[in-house]
């Protein structure tokens, strides 16, 4: 979502400005305290405890796509408004938004053959790159193990 778009949908704020301006310089997910760290590094004063509540609020209102990696919570500016899933480079954190034909209507009939009923699903892909693949030795490649945290 623009700069534009949140001022003319929700209540601006200094801080939620500042978020959303960080969020769409960055290709990957980042943590409320990344998003706290690179503000303060360009001079920008903002408590971390605010990041943090606009982040969640700004989540749960659409505007940001959030993912749970080892507990904890990262963000991404939202730039398709329905239901989606991630590539995320295991490395980089770079992240493409994708769409896979027919998973929602195989995720609803199988929970139902199981006797489920499906609240809520989250799918994200975690794989290396092109760029980080080819800077990577071959070696290191076939040893990389994809369930690892991402250390961005």
């Amino acid at each position: 979502m623009s700069i534009e778009q949140t001022a003319s949908t929700r209540r601006v704020t200094r801080p939620r400005l500042l978020i959303t301006q960080v969020l769409a310089e960055l290709s990957r997910f980042a943590t409320a305290q990344e998003i706290t760290d690179i503000l303060r590094e360009r001079g920008t004063r903002i408590g971390t405890a605010t990041a943090y509540r606009n982040v969640q609020m700004m989540a749960s209102q659409g505007e940001l796509d959030v993912i749970h990696v080892n507990g904890e919570a990262l963000y991404r500016e939202c730039s398709d408004q329905h239901h989606h899933h991630h590539i995320v480079c295991h490395e980089c954190g770079r992240t493409i938004e994708i769409e896979i034909p027919g998973l929602e209507q195989w995720i609803d009939k199988d929970t139902k053959q199981l006797k489920h009923q499906t609240i809520a699903h989250e799918l994200e892909i975690f794989d290396l790159c092109p760029s980080v693949r080819r800077s990577m030795p071959s070696n290191l490649l076939s040893a990389s193990a994809p369930h690892q945290r991402m250390d961005h």
